[in-house]
């Protein structure tokens, strides 16, 4: 990671103390049109409020804990003194949507002490020019060493009845879809209820949703709210009052019902809100990553962003299968007797590692390879797989020689079945099985319920699991795509090795539910997207009959948005989801999927408005090639889409992939014209996107 300060304006220190501390007097700090107040009330408990263009629309809110051994610790507070500093300063990311990332912030930072236990307490804001984060620290101080946090007291109060988009608040799946409704109308229970195709469902509260939760005022103004680098503590939901629109922080509970063990001197994670009256200023942040540390070492020369081909969609599809033999077809002393159709075969592995490097993709990856498939679900079994076993028809050392011959790396998969204990257990093992047989990236899944027994997979335990699996990632060199975690914080810039994660409903759900609608990938940029990448396994060409099983299953998509989508949803490990022989029966549309990159020098958000439609421009890392993806909900829609980002006085050949004129994404999704026309800076480009369509356009200079 190479980091470069420009300058920091003015780091000046103020102190407050003895009589103005008394007094509590409102401390504000501004940057362009964010302006954050904190004051203490008359109770002695922390408020702030935060400020748009001049108007509150966080207005008083709280904030404070309750410990395991000071039930108050969320009033009777006094000011001690405060610190303000101002910072202004670039780096540069290993990988990701731009090249160079602007951090500039306005810093205070309020000391208090509670009155009657003498414990201190920090918190620490920053003011952006895009929205305000801010955290708690707890110093080193003798009485308050070793504490239990039961409850965090953070609110967010609204102005008014804000609509939102949201998903149910649950501690086991982020895999709902979404839900657009007033915050006075939430209510996750008939969803919760009805998600039987979700595995693990853990949803008590009936009011409770997950961040990033993206809300639209009364007043027009896009806010998002959600959290920053998240480490060693639960993850956050939000409890809506319907009545008085006030959301207030719910900590994901351990077994025993406790939310953080922490140890002085400590930090919680940041929580984040971002503002703008353009809903297009939302998706370019990078207020969530500016909030996050940078990485402890700098050689990331061994991470390499790519796209990857593989087995899965066969097997959700039905056309094969995971494990090797059926689970009530075992032979004598619980041999394993084949089923005839397992998909992770070696040669039906070396026909898709021929697919990749017929079409310069660099990786091929397997799931199903290891034994235990048999039994793994639903059963709360510890120890299931062994991460390093093959079943008999599938040749490790084989498949890797095949694989490099052609240019192709594997990919592992690690399944758990939620069983983290045993994964950590044998991690090193695991690893060092990847290296052995050049594995650079594994994708990591914990369907089930968690083991240890009791938690849950947004819980303190697992959110520090999720780490020490990047961490131990970073010691073997190991890319990370992790599944059913808790939702991206920005840990991408600390662990640049945990490139992916899907944490939302992704592509799959097409395959084995009623699917999703097609607003849904005009929201995920608003919400899961907010705090990193996802795996979200997009490039469907079948829309229709990809599902025998289940005759009349289809997307919720034209294949031109598939196709948009390689650009509006981003991830620097994607995947090439479909089989090989429906690229085969669109190969002129599959040109766009293999030139997209996965790595950007800058970004654009050329139109956005969540749940409608989003058009999104990328450069190629370091090459002058521009990449647009546009896509909308159910309706049909014009895009106009303005070229001013395109150098000056330079031409440009634009390919179109377009949706034909008669597309629709339930009647007629498989139909689209690829046209080619020369555009320049001036260039706008008009289309047509069908009912849940999309376009995808590839502009290189001439």
């Amino acid at each position: 990671m190479r980091f470069k300060r420009l300058f920091i304006i003015g780091c000046s220190i103020c102190m407050w103390q003895g009589l103005m501390a008394q007094t509590n007097a409102p401390i504000t700090i501004t940057q362009n049109k964010v302006q954050l107040t904190f004051t203490i009330d008359p109770a002695g408990q922390p408020i702030y409020t935060v400020d748009f263009n001049g108007k509150a629309f966080i207005t008083p809110s709280r904030q404070g804990f309750v410990l395991a051994t000071d039930s108050l610790f969320y009033k009777g507070f006094a000011l001690i003194n405060t610190e303000k500093k101002s910072v202004d300063e670039t780096w540069k990311p290993v990988w990701g949507e731009v090249s160079t990332i602007r951090n500039s912030y306005q810093q205070l930072t309020v000391h208090l002490k509670q009155q009657t236990s003498g414990h201190l307490l920090d918190i620490v804001f920053r003011v952006f020019d895009d929205g305000v984060g801010f955290r708690y620290e707890f110093p080193y101080q003798p009485d308050l060493k070793y504490f239990t946090v039961t409850d965090e007291h953070t609110a967010f109060n609204l102005a008014g009845d804000a609509t939102a988009w949201w998903i149910p608040g649950d501690y086991d799946s982020n895999e709902y879809p979404y839900t657009t409704s007033k915050l006075s109308q939430v209510n996750n229970s008939s969803l919760v209820q009805s998600a039987t195709d979700i595995a693990v469902r853990t949803a008590p509260d009936p009011f409770a949703v997950q961040t990033p939760l993206m809300l639209k005022t009364e007043d027009q103004l896009y806010v998002n709210i959600h959290e920053a680098a998240l480490r060693n503590y639960p993850a956050m939901q939000l409890h809506v009052d319907g009545n008085t629109h006030q959301l207030s922080a719910r900590l994901v509970p351990d077994a025993v019902g406790n939310k953080a063990y922490l140890h002085a001197p400590c930090t919680t994670p940041w929580r984040t809100i971002i503002v703008s009256d353009k809903a297009a200023d939302l998706l370019a942040s990078k207020m969530i990553l500016n909030l996050n540390d940078p990485p402890k070492t700098t050689d990331f020369s061994w991470i390499q962003p790519m796209k990857f081909v593989g087995i899965w969609w066969e097997m959700q599809t039905g056309k094969s299968t995971w494990n090797y033999a059926d689970a009530d077809n075992r032979g004598k002393d619980d041999g394993l007797v084949p089923n005839g159709r397992h998909g992770a075969n070696t040669a039906n592995v070396k026909k898709y590692i021929d697919f990749a490097a017929a079409n310069g993709f660099k990786g091929v990856l397997v799931e199903g390879w290891n034994t235990g498939w048999e039994d793994w679900f639903g059963n709360w079994k510890e120890e299931v797989f062994d991460f390093v076993t093959p079943y008999p028809d599938f040749n490790v050392k084989e498949i890797e020689q095949y694989a490099a011959a052609k240019g192709v790396q594997m990919i592992m998969h690690n399944e758990t079945s939620g069983s983290a204990t045993n994964y950590e257990r044998q991690l090193d093992t695991a690893f060092r099985f990847m290296r052995a047989y050049d594995y650079p990236a594994v994708k990591t899944g914990y369907v089930g319920r968690i083991i240890p027994r009791g938690e849950h997979h947004d819980g303190q335990w697992m959110v520090n699991h999720y780490e020490r699996v990047a961490q131990k990632g970073l010691q073997y060199h190991i890319m990370i795509d992790a599944h059913e975690p808790p939702r991206p914080t920005g840990l991408q810039r600390t662990f640049p090795n945990w490139m992916a994660s899907e944490a939302g409903r992704g592509n799959e759900y097409n395959a084995f539910s009623n699917g999703t609608a097609p607003d849904h990938e005009t929201i995920l940029p608003f919400t899961r997207l907010m705090g990193g990448p996802m795996d979200y396994t997009p490039g469907i060409f079948k829309l229709k009959g990809y599902a025998p099983h289940v005759p009349d299953r289809q997307m919720h998509s034209t294949l031109a948005k598939q196709l948009a989508l390689y650009v509006t949803i981003y991830s620097p490990l994607q995947m090439v989801a479909d089989l090989p022989e429906n690229y085969e029966a669109h190969k002129d549309a599959f040109q766009f999927i293999r030139d997209v990159p996965v790595d950007w020098d800058d970004t654009r958000i050329l139109a956005a408005e969540p749940g409608d439609y989003i058009t999104i421009a990328r450069k190629e890392k370091g090459k002058p090639n521009w990449y647009i993806g546009a896509i909308t909900d159910e309706l049909p829609r014009k895009a106009a889409i303005p070229l001013h980002f395109l150098d000056k006085g330079k031409k440009y050949r634009a390919t179109i992939y377009a949706d034909a004129d008669n597309a629709d994404w339930k009647q007629n999704p498989e139909v689209y014209h690829i046209t080619t026309t020369v555009v320049d800076a001036t260039t706008i480009l008009n289309l047509q996107l069908a009912a849940g369509g999309g376009a995808a356009i590839a502009i290189l200079p001439i």
